[in-house]
């Protein structure tokens, strides 16, 4: 199993990314993809989680209203679309799959088996 993630890189306050997270060598229908980032110094955090069968999401309270969520089962990806960035949102992004029958609480991130690399994401004030 793989999971990749791109998409980040330097943009200014308010401006926006897309994060992307690819996976393969699992059955991404049974997946749900869980969004998480570490600024330094700081504790890894949920941003957001999605569903894959069904989409149902949840989020960082932080994000809502700016951050959404997509995915495309054709192509095994789901999209982090972040806009309004704020000072506050540069870290390290990283994408985890946990099978959404698990039933955990989706921001707990050492219940998610499979990791991608991070992406990091930078904003200028």
């Amino acid at each position: 199993v793989q999971l990749q993630a791109s998409g980040g890189g330097l943009v200014q306050v308010g401006g926006s990314l897309r994060l992307s997270c690819t996976a393969s060598g699992l059955s991404f229908d049974d997946y749900a993809i869980g969004w998480f980032r570490q600024a330094p110094g700081m504790e890894r955090e949920g941003v957001a989680y999605i569903s894959i069968r069904d989409g149902s999401t949840y989020w960082l309270e932080f994000v809502k209203g700016r951050f959404t969520l997509s995915r495309d089962s054709a192509k095994n990806t789901v999209y982090l679309q972040m806009n309004s960035l704020k000072p506050e949102d540069p870290a390290v992004y990283s994408c985890a799959a946990v099978r959404s029958d698990r039933g955990i609480p989706w921001f707990d991130y050492e219940e998610y088996r499979y990791w991608g690399q991070g992406t990091l994401v930078t904003v200028s004030s």
